[in-house]
């Protein structure tokens, strides 16, 4: 196209004020805001123009283009006032899948925040004295009743035979990342802490322990090897400067074959005769027996307590099945430690977090497990997930499929989060091919659905795990599948 036909074309594209001045773009102001509708505009001439000098229209084509320019900018308008964090449905069977936000929380939470956030609360504020109260009260006391549990305090204070202060406490800051960050700052800033070089990890978003270890002001102190420790490595590296011993829980990841670890009970032992504080890192951290379920071998946060390990750092938004939150339990004079440095109001959680925290905590001292989503989950049969998958396979097969096949498998569902790297739950997945599709295109066209669907692709197929579906969403899962055909 010659420079005197594109610049014929560019004088018939109307001006934003034109454009801003049309009843129908009038009407979109109305509804949307001046600003929103004129920077839709000029992105759909922007477009137009781009589109011109590249030769991609000419003057018909440019014409039709201006008579649908009124729905073209409703439709820029739409996408650029949409929502980016969007509900989803997570058919993976990962159940506390990093990337969809982990763990879903229980419907008690939800009504918990938008009970107290939509209007003012008591976060700090004594209804019994009328004076500036503490946000922690609200979670401390249920933490107290959870987690000051016979054995707790005989655990704290008997193992060589002392006497340590009673109770536990709790604090929370804005995740488990800030809860180590916390603990080594205030009980080992200029000293050292001793932790074995098998632990010595890095999980998800670049979070390593010898980084933390460093913002914290404390000396990181190797022991052992990475396969091989035992106690009495970590009793050699003691010395004047040593604050602290670490045991960091491993996450993503299994050390197997020619391995040792200190158990527990050494450690504790350990610390009680150089009178030095244990802390351990949990990570997930688990409040509900995963016993119950078939998963073995995951330390909880009691087991630690009870065990004698001073302080314990873990997750709210992983096997707990709360809000994103870093939860610090332990000896009550460790604690307050902590509650006293600076460092603990810049970490500190809102109201929306303590909210959605006191409702699930609420579930565990009821023992309404199944109220926390990720625990429901975890306790969902095979059997039960085989029966969904069934009516789905049987409903979307009605659909009279000529290119697209679906068929049963018996499959493996997995914790994630950083939670039982190796244990597997079970399950009943729904398996799909197309004639046409290659399993990534099926995944990116489930993607694409309303609301998207997120599946596993493996070996040509892509394979779909209810145990992660509400059972609400079933109907809508089966209606992206028929969509496929």
């Amino acid at each position: 196209m010659s420079a005197a036909n594109k610049s014929a074309l560019f004088q018939k594209l109307p001006s934003t004020d034109e454009l801003l001045r049309q009843p129908d773009v009038q009407a979109l102001i109305e509804r949307e805001g001046h600003s929103a509708v004129a920077e839709s505009i000029r992105a759909v001439l922007a477009s137009l123009r781009q589109e011109i000098a590249g030769s991609q229209l000419d003057e018909t084509s440019l014409d039709l283009a201006l008579g649908g320019l009124t729905g073209a900018v409703e439709r820029q308008l739409r996408e650029s006032l949409r929502y980016s964090l969007l509900p989803l449905v997570n058919a993976t069977g990962v159940i506390l899948h990093t990337n969809l936000g982990r763990a879903p929380l229980a419907a008690s939470a939800l009504d918990h925040v938008r009970a107290t956030a939509g209007a003012y609360s008591n976060l700090e504020f004594d209804l019994e004295t009328g004076e500036r109260g503490k946000r922690d009260v609200h979670v401390d006391r249920l933490f107290q009743k959870l987690l000051n549990a016979d054995g707790v305090e005989a655990g704290l204070g008997a193992a060589s035979g002392e006497r340590r202060p009673a109770g536990i406490s709790t604090i929370v800051v804005n995740n488990n990342a800030a809860a180590v960050l916390l603990a080594l700052n205030s009980l080992a800033e200029g000293g050292e802490v001793i932790v074995s070089r098998g632990e010595l990890v890095e999980i998800g978003g670049s979070f390593r322990i010898p980084d933390v270890m460093s913002k914290s002001n404390a000396t990181l102190r190797e022991v052992g090897t990475t396969n091989r420790t035992r106690v009495a490595d970590y009793e050699h590296a003691i010395n004047e400067r040593t604050r602290l011993l670490l045991r960091v829980h491993r996450s993503n990841f299994k050390i197997t074959g020619f391995t040792e670890q200190p158990s527990l009970d050494e450690l504790v032992a350990l610390a009680r005769r150089r009178n030095l504080p244990l802390m351990e890192d949990l990570g997930s951290g688990a409040l509900f027996d995963l016993r119950a379920v078939g998963i073995a071998g995951e330390p909880g946060v009691l087991d630690s307590l009870r065990a004698g390990v001073d302080v314990v750092t873990y997750s709210g938004d992983k096997l707990l099945g709360g809000p994103q939150a870093g939860l610090i339990s332990g000896r009550a004079d460790l604690v307050a430690r902590m509650g006293g440095n600076s460092l603990f109001r810049a970490l500190r959680v809102d109201k929306l977090t303590y909210a959605a925290l006191e409702a699930t905590l609420l579930a565990y001292v009821k023992r309404d497990h199944d109220a926390i989503p990720a625990l429901r989950m975890m306790r969902l049969s095979k059997d039960e997930i085989a029966r969904r998958a069934e009516k789905i396979v049987s409903s979307v097969a009605c659909a009279q499929l000529k290119r697209l096949k679906l068929e049963m498998l018996d499959g493996e569902s997995v914790i994630g989060g950083g939670a039982a790297p190796s244990a597997v739950l079970p399950t009943r997945l729904i398996a799909l091919t197309h004639v046409d599709l290659s399993a990534d295109d099926l995944s990116a066209r489930l993607r694409a659905n309303s609301p998207p669907v997120i599946a596993r692709a493996e070996e040509g197929r892509v394979l779909i795990d209810l145990r992660t579906v509400f059972p609400e969403q079933d109907a809508n899962l089966a209606t992206a599948l028929a969509s496929l055909n």
